[in-house]
């Protein structure tokens, strides 16, 4: 069995040390940048939902000027 000396340990663990430290930093990165797309996802999820409110109340207006609308009011149609 081969003894490891103590600077070849203190190598193999500041490899790992540095291993690690790249790892977090990477993660860190990945974070920030999902971060900021459900910063964006959010921001646009609002303003969908507003035009879409915009939207339905538009619908609803048009639904109700053509069922609420009486024939007898309409102008005749133009005769050619």
């Amino acid at each position: 069995m081969s003894k490891i000396s103590s600077s070849e340990r203190e190598q193999a663990l500041e490899a790992r040390l540095v291993e690690l430290e790249m790892r977090v930093s990477f993660q860190e990165q990945a974070l920030a940048e999902l971060s900021e797309a459900l910063a964006d996802a959010r921001i646009e999820g609002s303003r969908n939902e507003g035009l879409m409110r915009v939207l339905l109340e538009d619908l609803g207006k048009v639904r109700n000027a053509l069922y609420s609308s009486d024939p007898v009011d309409e102008p005749p149609p133009p005769h050619y």
